[in-house]
């Protein structure tokens, strides 16, 4: 990363491996967040108030401003590749998008301005990818939330950065691609 000139690099860590997150702190890696893995049944909920629908390209925009606000940029080439895959959807609230998935899934990651819009994405997702989906731990709302829907912790990483990070403003969901 360093001899290509990124300037920031991220990367989850299998929390029970303590050799990996030693030299990954030996090679100047710090640890901003632990990440849960949950996996279980589909939600099958509504949150009141909220809307989830298939997302279309002429919500691009809209979704690209909802990353910019919680991450600082917009991830519109993923975006645009989960919309034409189908595996994309808006949540609306107030007649705005107020959040949006690529897939509540391992290699999926959604963002919203409130806990409320990532609950309702989670709460319609008709199953969870993979080994499940990525949660920030210190959201303890949402976790707690999730828990209480018969969600499970299946995995512990530990969310390491090398140079350039901003702490996001918002909820979020990360992809094991980051």
């Amino acid at each position: 990363a360093r001899t290509r000139g990124f300037v920031g690099t991220r990367l989850l860590q299998a929390a029970y491996h303590n050799r990996s997150l030693g030299l990954y702190a030996k090679l100047g890696f710090d640890v901003q967040e632990a990440v849960v893995t949950l996996q279980g049944p589909p939600v099958g909920e509504q949150v009141p108030g909220y809307s989830v629908r298939a997302a279309g390209e002429d919500d691009l925009e809209q979704m690209s401003r909802v990353c910019r606000a919680v991450h600082g940029h917009d991830r519109s080439g993923e975006v645009i590749d989960a919309i034409r895959q189908g595996s994309a959807s808006v949540v609306v609230h107030d007649a705005a998008i107020v959040g949006y998935t690529t897939g509540i899934a391992y290699f999926g990651h959604s963002v919203a301005t409130c806990n409320q819009g990532l609950a309702a994405l989670i709460a319609a997702a008709p199953e969870f990818g993979g080994p499940g989906f990525l949660l920030p731990a210190s959201n303890g709302e949402l976790f707690r939330w999730s828990l209480a829907r018969g969600l499970r912790v299946v995995q512990v990483m530990t969310l390491m950065t090398l140079g350039l990070y901003h702490q996001p403003r918002g909820a979020y969901l990360p992809s094991i691609l980051y």
